[in-house]
């Protein structure tokens, strides 16, 4: 049977209709609710499959193979289990199966692939005749399946995974050879499509690289600033600096940003230029703000963040030291608290204050308080939503604002929503607020005159 070829435009319609009319993926086929729907779907193995497989691929002469490599979905069965890994593949292969739909035949099955690995294999039974699936259709399918892996993998390992896990196809194709066992040739099939899904995954990453490095080279970083506010009078304290790339690409998030530069090895170059367009958009900061920016003990390292650089660069920026502080995470500087102090001294030397970020989002952040004794503690959101309604939270930072006072440093309470939690807020004596309350970041204005 040879099939037409179909523009990706119309997938969802041709999905659509083939689901109506019961092509499931014949012995891959899912069950009724699919994944997500109470106990993880059972997904047919390779070796229980492999009897039938044969028999599929002899009869039809040829066979087409789409393996997709998801080792990264491993680290769910080491963090939560072997049921929620097994989730996580039927989530996988439901994918597999909805993206594939134009091109499957009621012969065609889902599987996983061999034992003991996280891996998928869209096995596609055609006539050995069959010229234009070999030529165009499977190479389609494996570009439309990459794609949809691309920007719908995320859904894979929700809720496991707070990040996308890298997911890549690779394909083979197979004539049968009646003198070699079936069994034999589609391993040597799977074989084929692992290299060719390691190729996919080496070239994604050189053009990632190549990406990043051009937001990189070009500077294509801007910041914007979140107001943070004195709680009691409700006006402005200071604007956190907060990294974008550009607009509508995925380097837009800072997440993104840093999580690319950590895996090209460019975190302090990212952290630089960062920092320096921090300094440069807070050109028109109101007089008697301060400027939050964000900090990594490796910037004493950088020549153009030391005292005579960095004086010139505050000068060209009409900003002084006392009008800066430098907000460094606590999961940061954890495991560095001698480098850090190292740090905190040389920059409070000249002018700099402190502010600890992310306080209340590790293990150890009472330790880190009293470790570095920054000007500012920043209490991270998990503690500050909902505390109008939640007195174990206002206890918790009423603890936390008395050894704050004790060490004579300030409370700044991130994650404000609610005109509510603001109100909690005045009423526990937290000095300072910040969060979408108060608007979304955005770049300073110069004032009008």
């Amino acid at each position: 049977m040879t099939s037409a070829a179909l523009p990706t435009d119309d997938l969802p319609a041709v999905a659509a209709d083939r689901a109506e009319r019961g092509i499931r993926g014949g012995a891959g086929a899912a069950p009724a609710g699919g994944p997500g729907a109470g106990e993880p779907e059972v997904v047919r193995g390779l070796g229980e499959a492999m009897p039938d497989v044969g028999r599929r691929f002899t009869e039809a002469g040829a066979l087409g193979l789409v393996l997709v490599e998801a080792a990264a979905l491993a680290e769910i069965e080491r963090a939560y289990g072997p049921e929620a890994h097994a989730r996580a593949m039927a989530n996988l292969a439901a994918l597999v199966r909805d993206t594939a739909q134009f091109r499957l035949e009621p012969q065609d099955v889902v599987i996983l692939g061999e034992s003991g690995r996280s891996e998928m294999l869209l096995l596609l039974f055609r006539p050995g005749s069959d010229a234009f699936f070999q030529r165009e259709g499977l190479p389609e399918l494996q570009r439309v399946l990459a794609q949809t892996l691309a920007s719908q993998g995320h859904r894979v390992g929700h809720p496991y995974l707070r990040r996308q896990a890298a997911l890549h196809a690779g394909a083979s194709y197979r004539l049968a050879n009646p003198t070699i066992s079936a069994a034999t040739q589609i391993r040597a099939a799977i074989e084929e499509a692992r290299r060719d899904a390691e190729l996919s995954e080496r070239v994604a990453a050189r053009e990632r690289r190549h990406r990043f490095l051009s937001v990189l080279v070009a500077e294509q970083v801007t910041s914007v600033y979140e107001p943070i506010v004195e709680v009691a009078s409700r006006t402005v304290f200071g604007y956190e600096a907060l990294a974008r790339g550009p607009v509508g690409t995925e380097f837009h998030s800072p997440m993104t940003l840093f999580e690319r530069a950590a895996e090209e090895g460019l975190v302090f170059e990212l952290d630089a230029l960062c920092r320096r367009r921090g300094l440069e958009g807070a050109l028109d900061l109101p007089r008697g703000t301060k400027l939050f920016l964000n900090f990594r003990p490796t910037t004493i390292h950088d020549p153009s963040f030391r005292a005579d650089a960095l004086r010139k660069t505050l000068d060209r920026c009409r900003l002084s030291p006392s009008d800066i502080v430098f907000e460094i995470s606590e999961q940061e500087s954890i495991d560095n608290y001698w480098l850090f102090r190292e740090v905190r001294d040389y920059y409070a030397n000249l002018g700099f204050q402190i502010a600890l970020d992310d306080t209340g989002a590790g293990y150890a952040s009472l330790e880190a308080v009293m470790e570095l004794t920054p000007e500012y503690i920043k209490v991270d959101r998990a503690f500050v939503q909902g505390i109008d309604q939640d007195p174990s939270r206002q206890e918790l930072l009423k603890a936390l604002h008395a050894v704050a006072n004790r060490i004579g440093s300030r409370i700044i309470a991130e994650g404000l929503d609610t005109l509510e939690e603001l109100n909690t807020l005045g009423e526990l004596g937290i000095p300072y607020g910040q969060g979408w309350l108060f608007g979304k970041a955005t770049p300073l204005r110069a004032p009008e005159t």
